[in-house]
């Protein structure tokens, strides 16, 4: 027999002057569960986990816990106390080797502050709570929930001010732990990662889907195709977001806790998100063959070099996600190359910038607008229609893509939450018609619907752009190459991208000690040259018919789709099929440097 539920909602109700929240809701949380909760922004997430924490009353129903469920939260906003140390407000009065002989504890110290006594605070443990950042302060609340003695954690938000290496730790960690889960974010990364369930809140509902967000992704767009619920725009994106998925990394591909056979029927005639030859030809058209070009460049950020002896040349088409940990330079770069739109050259060398380049910044700060403004009159102060690629649209057709639906356009700005003023800044953004765009962040305080989206209006969008986001989903989606910054004063790309990083910071981390001083490197000769360009040679052959029965591999598993033996053969093979490409690519790599 099954064991009970740790919380149960039986028929719950909640409403607030304006709006339905839940009605007639029933819901439980099983031990070692990990639920996802989607949904738009308003519609309820947080209002759910308030009333399963019991930390809200329900209009009419019950919220049961079984006998002593120790239930943690993570709230969007924390209750330390400012005039705490860290230490005080994570372990009390205890002493040290109370908690430091905890290997729980010593991991989260070290995946979230760098170390038992947590070198990345001001003053380590001793850090007064009122004089850390929001990043900061973030972290010291997260780990206050992960060093708790807990049955069912709730987290809204866990990964706000984390960056993608804080979140990849974090995903890591709860996928160990062996409490139960309910998480609000919007990372689609993190909710594929460590959910097995997601619980949609919609207009008072909430529909329950069986695995991670791949698996929401297709089980939504199949219930609304059956039912025919859904107007026609959402499930073109629906579908274009499946395909995306579909050829994604095999980080994603190899986790799929979906029918294979039902994927390939919904998106068997989509095409990829968008045709990046013709992007690049359109964007060349507009660009030239110079956006920025920086010989040997210097960037500084005071008396600090960030960057030195740059070569890097963005060209017109290119889409970048530009990778780092926070100091690094990422938005030092930016600078510098928006600098040089204005004939300001870096400390040293030279960026050359193309005669067409109509550059527009969305940055982490909202601009200020006339709160007396309309959202529609906001939008058209920047112009009236707007040519995104092959499509002509008016203002208010884009503000009704991010979001602004019928009546919403007559919203006072004044009266905008944070993630509907986003939205809006990105909407007066396009209209400007830049051919080159610099996102910062740009993924924050918008919900998963909006980023869908946002992903959709820049498949049509032709000219270079570069994505700083610690939101892996976001990246992968929109960018076609990835660019990091290592902390060495180099700029690398990396072929594997978002992946390949997070393995180069773990090995930056263990060779931060003091190595042994290596044997210089002997002088090659032209033999050696010669052999060198033989083995990639026979390498590249190699990979050719590698990736080739890749995809006969795929092919074979759509075939048996229905059949569990045949397809864990396949996979079998399919694993090992990775694991020499992986080989490959990186003898390749190693070659090639």
């Amino acid at each position: 027999m099954s064991a009970p539920n740790l919380v149960n909602l039986e028929t719950v109700s909640k409403a607030y002057p304006d709006q339905v929240i839940l009605d007639a809701v029933s819901l439980g949380i099983a031990a070692s569960q990990r639920v996802g909760v989607v949904g738009r922004n308003g519609d309820g997430k947080s209002t759910l986990l308030r009333l399963i924490a019991r930390a809200d009353e329900p209009d009419s129903g019950r919220v049961v816990h079984t006998g002593g469920t120790r239930v943690v939260v993570l709230g969007q906003t924390d209750d330390l106390d400012d005039a705490a140390t860290v230490r005080e407000a994570l372990f009390g009065d205890a002493d040290a080797h109370e908690w430091a002989s905890d290997a729980r504890v010593r991991e989260i110290l070290t995946g979230l502050f760098g170390g038992l006594d947590a070198p990345k605070l001001p003053e380590g443990l001793d850090s007064r709570i009122g004089v850390l950042s929001g990043g900061e302060r973030r972290r010291v609340d997260l780990a206050r929930v992960l060093t708790a003695d807990a049955d069912l954690l709730l987290l809204d938000e866990p990964t706000n001010h984390l960056d993608i290496e804080g979140i990849a730790w974090l995903a890591s960690h709860l996928g160990g732990t062996r409490a139960a889960i309910i998480v609000v974010t919007h990372d689609r990364w993190f909710l594929d990662e460590i959910c097995d369930r997601i619980w949609d809140v919609q207009r008072g509902n909430v529909y329950e889907y069986d695995g991670g967000y791949s698996a929401y992704v297709l089980a939504r767009a199949e219930r609304e195709r059956q039912a025919n619920v859904a107007e026609e725009k959402r499930q073109n994106l629906m579908r274009k977001e499946l395909a995306w998925l579909r050829r994604g990394p095999k980080a994603r591909t190899s986790k799929s806790k979906f029918r294979i056979d039902a994927a390939n029927e919904l998106i068997a005639n989509e095409p990829p998100p968008r045709d990046t030859a013709e992007l690049i030809s359109f964007a060349t058209g507009r660009l030239g063959k110079t956006v920025f070009e920086a010989k040997d460049v210097t960037v500084q950020a005071g008396d600090k070099t960030l960057l030195e002896h740059l070569d890097w040349i963005l060209g017109p088409g290119k889409r970048i996600g530009l990778l780092g940990v926070n100091g690094a330079g990422k938005t030092s770069l930016l600078r510098a190359l928006a600098a040089a739109l204005e004939d300001v050259q870096p400390a040293k060398g030279r960026i050359k910038v193309g005669r067409t380049v109509k550059l527009a910044w969305l940055t982490q700060h909202m601009e200020d607008l006339d709160g007396s403004w309309r959202v529609l009159e906001a939008v058209e102060a920047v112009a009236k229609r707007v040519q995104l690629g092959k499509k002509e649209m008016s203002a208010g057709q884009l503000a009704e893509r991010l979001g602004f639906v019928g009546g919403r356009q007559r919203t006072f700005v004044r009266d905008l939450s944070g993630g509907q003023r986003r939205r809006l800044q990105l909407a007066r953004l396009l209209m400007a018609e830049p051919n080159v765009l610099f996102l910062d962040e740009p993924t924050n305080d918008l919900d998963i619907e909006t980023l869908t989206q946002l992903e959709d209006l820049l498949d049509d969008w032709a000219g270079t752009m570069v994505v700083v986001s610690h939101d892996r989903y976001f990246t992968e989606r929109v960018a076609d190459e990835t660019w990091a910054l290592l902390g060495d004063r180099r700029l690398r790309m990396l072929p594997r991208g978002i992946e390949e990083y997070l393995e180069r910071r773990a090995e930056v981390d263990k060779t931060a000690a003091p190595a042994p001083q290596a044997k210089a490197a002997p002088v090659t000769s032209a033999a050696q040259d010669r052999a060198v360009q033989k083995e990639l040679g026979k390498l590249e052959r190699r990979l050719a018919k590698v990736e080739e029965k890749i995809t006969g591999v795929h092919a074979q598993m759509a075939e048996f789709a229905t059949d569990p033996g045949k397809l864990t053969e396949l996979q079998s093979g399919l694993s090992a099929l990775e694991t020499e490409k992986d080989e490959i690519e990186e003898r390749w790599m190693e070659l090639a440097e």
